[in-house]
């Protein structure tokens, strides 16, 4: 799939400090209703470009977080490898998907990607939270909104049981 529009990346500071802020009664520095979280901590834009390399991360680790960003209205998160029961489970509970990027083609991605502002927490460098404006970026559907699952299909139909020469 392409995905076009705005969206956020953070990552695992970024989320560390976004649930402080909301247990304090604070309001969080986007709308989350209906957005998409970008696994990413971007490195300095170059060349007239707005990022340079914007690669993902490994999404379990903002698994602890992500059931309760989904339940506040969250549409997608994007990032590499599969996630956990409850992170699969609010997947579906929500109505919402889990998008992957192709790990180590950061370079190839921040192509697409044609306007970044950073809107909060700027202390965190790379990790702090931005909005990116994206054109056309090459995703996989990693696990849709019925629990279809990309990472389980996979393994059932081409683990290595099914790899015999």
């Amino acid at each position: 799939m392409l995905l076009s529009g705005d969206i956020y990346t953070a990552r695992d500071a970024a989320h560390v400090r976004l649930f402080e802020l909301l247990a304090e009664g604070g309001e969080p520095p986007f709308d989350i209703r209906g957005a998409v979280i970008y696994y990413a901590g971007p490195t300095p834009g170059h060349a007239g470009r707005p990022l340079g390399s914007c690669g993902p991360t490994t999404s379990s680790r903002m698994d602890a977080f992500t059931p309760g960003l989904y339940d506040m209205g969250l549409l997608a998160t994007v990032g590499k490898g599969d996630r956990s029961a409850a992170v699969r489970d609010s997947i579906v509970e929500n109505g919402a998907v889990y998008l992957c990027a192709v790990g180590g083609a950061g370079a190839l991605i921040s192509k697409h990607i044609t306007n970044a502002a950073e809107i909060a927490f700027a202390d965190l460098g790379c990790e702090s939270i931005k909005r990116l404006t994206v054109e056309s970026m090459p995703l996989t559907v990693g696990i849709d909104s019925t629990g279809g699952n990309i990472f389980t299909i996979g393994r059932e139909r081409y683990g290595t049981s099914s790899l015999r020469t």
